[in-house]
């Protein structure tokens, strides 16, 4: 029964006002309200409502995570690139910039930071796997959605296969009925109310499901491309084992000289 009520809003997102909703249409028609033509669709609106509610609560979270300003703070970079040039060889304070700012930008690059001094390959390797797990979490809920998406209109039509089923029974086992095809045909207009209700719910949902996921690959494109000018900026290029050799490449000059005071 709820259902009916979040479907308004859906039907605005839509481009539709409430009274040009089909289901609005129908309940003016019969001559009672879309609360009464909820009731009469029966109980498997309980579910498709329950359905409509957690989509809702899924999508307003969502939106809210997602803002840019939370996941890419805007001043973020800048005071990064500033404490990273104070800090020197010392990376404490960059670490505790990125900590101090909770966004999934800064998780990824604090990874990074971690392990600066070793190999490109590890480190690249440990900014990927701190990415998934951030991407893990920008996708929270998706696949929730996706799953009330799929089950809405299968909820619905199973309610209009019980809905048939009792008005063809009515028919069956009523002598008065017979003939009367008024008292199918209101049986079946009543069966169809719950096949509405699901795709009311399940094609607001499939919009917001496909939103979120071009919002999130949006956002891990820009934060691919800050890590990677991030990482070509501050990382150590060399192979692994020549920064060992460079203190001894910087004492052979002396060598000479220490070799022939030792000839001498």
């Amino acid at each position: 029964m709820v259902n009916l009520l979040l479907a308004v809003p859906w039907f605005s997102v839509l481009g539709q006002t409430a009274a040009e909703s089909p289901l609005a249409q129908a309940g003016t028609a019969s001559g009672g309200s879309v609360f009464e033509l909820v009731v009469k669709g029966g109980w498997m609106m309980i579910p498709i409502g329950i359905c409509s509610l957690v989509a809702l609560g899924v999508i307003a979270e969502r939106l809210a995570s997602l803002r840019r300003a939370r996941v890419i703070p805007p001043a973020f970079m800048r005071g990064l690139k500033a404490v990273m040039v104070v800090d020197g060889e010392d990376r404490s304070k960059a670490l505790e910039y990125c900590q101090n700012a909770d966004s999934p930008v800064s998780q990824i690059l604090a990874a990074g930071i971690k392990r600066l001094h070793e190999p490109i390959d590890l480190l690249e390797k440990h900014i990927e796997d701190a990415g998934q797990r951030v991407v893990f979490r920008l996708r929270k809920h998706l696949r929730l959605l996706s799953v009330i998406g799929s089950i809405a209109p299968l909820l619905g039509l199973l309610g209009t296969m019980f809905g048939m089923i009792k008005a063809f029974q009515t028919v069956a086992v009523s002598g008065e009925a017979l003939g009367k095809t008024e008292l199918l045909a209101k049986g079946i207009y009543e069966a169809l109310i719950t096949t509405a209700a699901g795709l009311l719910v399940a094609i607001p949902v499939w919009i917001g499901y496909h939103w979120i996921s071009g919002r999130v690959e949006h956002l891990v494109s820009e934060m691919d491309e800050m890590t990677v000018e991030f990482v070509e900026q501050y990382a150590d290029p060399r192979p692994p084992g020549e920064a060992a050799a460079v203190p001894r490449l910087a004492e052979t000059p002396d060598e000479p000289a220490s070799t022939a005071a030792a000839a001498s």
